[in-house]
């Protein structure tokens, strides 16, 4: 599996445990299916209200969207590298 491709919170919380020293004392600790799993589900929980939005990629569509429902859209544009390195 790429790094790329993990959630960021995920990531986050690796790269602080290993800016912490935390990762320091788990060396020799095993990653297994089960272990993975439950980590996953408490990092991502399903219940988060955002997920419940139709979120679109594509503003034509967004537009699309919006004209034929009749409600308003929330754009959401950055610039830079998500995590704040730039």
């Amino acid at each position: 599996m790429s790094y790329c491709r993990l959630p960021s919170r995920l990531l986050l919380l690796l790269a602080a445990g290993i800016v912490s020293g935390w990762a320091a004392p788990c060396q020799g600790w095993q990653l297994n299916e089960a272990e993975f799993r439950r980590l996953h589900d408490e990092l991502n929980p399903a219940d988060e209200l955002w997920k419940s939005i139709p979120w679109q990629t594509s503003l034509i569509a967004a537009q699309n969207l919006a004209a034929a429902e009749g409600k308003p859209i929330f754009i959401w544009a950055m610039d830079g590298h998500p995590l704040g390195c730039t």
